[in-house]
């Protein structure tokens, strides 16, 4: 996996657990700050999805990645939807306006 992905990972699971536990005073706060990794995120396997030759064309080549395996097996199962969901995004091209990807 390239290093900013793994990096991008990191932070989000970092970002994920420390939301998980963060008091109602941090909520708001935390559950932004994983928002926006979770996104980082995203645009670094876009970015690299991009730039894989061949560049995969369907759902389904996309999940045999490795890169993409590992990035699913790390992910805590209530974000595996999320990812999945970005993930046909990617393969079909379609990038969120940034008020989307809050909504």
């Amino acid at each position: 996996m390239q290093e900013n992905i793994r990096q991008a990972l990191a932070v989000v699971l970092e970002d994920w657990n420390r939301m998980a536990t963060a008091d109602h005073e941090d909520a708001d706060w935390t559950a932004e700050r994983f928002e926006a990794s979770f996104y980082k995120m995203i645009d670094a396997v876009r970015d690299w999805t991009d730039n894989l030759e061949p560049r995969p064309q369907t759902l389904a080549e996309f999940w045999q990645l490795p890169e993409i395996e590992e990035i699913v097996e790390r992910l805590p199962a209530p974000l595996q939807l999320n990812f999945e969901t970005e993930a046909e995004l990617i393969v079909e091209k379609i990038i969120r306006i940034d008020d989307e990807k809050y909504d």
